[in-house]
């Protein structure tokens, strides 16, 4: 067995340092004590050599370790962050070789899973007009196309607004993005300028026909340079997408949604029914205009996870064994 006593010593003095001359807060001085215990813990359960004789391998394993007991990363690089301090300290005192937590990283964080909206939910959403007075206002035409078309396609907010009304170059203006109506298509600019057309279906295209019906009695007042904007706001320019998230969010809770609804919801809730409905994580990815596989891969996580909470409350054997 190593020589815990020795080693004992050697944290106490360190923690006399942090409070004594460095003059850290009690509550820090103590996180410092419980993080450098716990290493202490793990290098006894391992019978692993004293402190100044750990590696970085022994590091490793002692970060592995936590992470095999359901630590999460943010905590595990606090706990290395505090155990890098006390070798650095230790270094000054004795003759490390090296500081043994020094390029040990912390397990990567997990990145939370997009929010997404069930399949009834989203239509009612993107379907029914707000229930105010107003229902067949100009706002709420525009609105009905804006949702209708962030569901269908998966556009980013920022490629709804840049939409024009059809393809225009001329010498002042060259689009971005735009509605092709006999096609039933749009094409957008996405990141890194690149450009993408996704299908637009039958609900949409009839919300847009419904919007440009009616989109002239905004457009007269607008500027020459939104004169050729799908999408107005009150003062007949080009909406923006502040304005157009706002707008969402009041329309959902107008329809008492509960979920923190905003338009990338919608793109998420897009991705995640069109790969429920086909299983094709290629064709997703082409829609979203993702540039790496990578990052439409998360779906299959989403789609795993509902997949899970159905298995969960429906099968009779799946039911959690009660510990209390």
């Amino acid at each position: 067995m190593p020589n815990l006593a020795s080693d004992a010593e050697q944290i106490r003095h360190y923690l006399g340092y942090l409070r004594d001359q460095r003059q850290l807060a009690l509550h820090t001085v103590n996180n410092y004590a419980r993080d450098l215990a716990e290493l202490m813990a793990l290098i006894a359960a391992d019978n692993t050599p004293r402190l100044a004789e750990l590696t970085q391998h022994d590091i490793r394993k002692c970060a592995a370790r936590l992470h095999a007991k359901g630590q999460n990363a943010r905590s595990i690089a606090r706990k290395l962050s505090a155990w890098r301090g006390f070798f650095n300290w230790l270094s000054e005192q004795t003759k490390l070789k090296s500081n043994p937590v020094d390029a040990v990283k912390a397990p990567k964080k997990s990145k939370p899973l997009p929010k997404a909206l069930a399949q009834d939910e989203a239509i009612r959403l993107v379907s029914q007009a707000s229930p105010a007075k107003d229902a067949a206002s100009t706002l709420q035409m525009s609105n009905r196309a804006m949702f209708e078309l962030l569901y269908s396609s998966g556009l980013r907010v920022s490629e709804l607004c840049g939409l024009d009304i059809h393809y225009v170059k001329q010498a002042d203006h060259i689009s971005a993005g735009w509605m092709d109506m006999e096609g039933s298509d749009v094409t957008v600019t996405g990141k890194g300028g690149k450009m993408r057309s996704v299908p637009v279906g039958k609900p949409a295209l009839e919300a847009i026909r419904a919007w440009l019906a009616i989109r002239d009695t905004l457009s007269r007042e607008s500027p020459a340079s939104d004169h050729f904007a799908l999408f107005l706001n009150e003062r007949g320019s080009r909406i923006s997408p502040r304005v157009a998230h706002l707008r969402l969010k009041a329309h959902a809770l107008a329809l008492g949604v509960t979920s923190n609804v905003h338009p990338h919801v919608l793109r998420h809730s897009f991705a995640s029914h069109v790969l429920q409905g086909s299983g094709d994580l290629r064709a997703v990815q082409e829609m979203l205009g993702h540039a790496s596989i990578a990052a439409t891969q998360i779906y299959t996580s989403l789609d795993f996870q509902r997949l899970a909470q159905v298995y969960d409350a429906a099968h009779p054997r799946a039911k959690k064994i009660d510990t209390k």
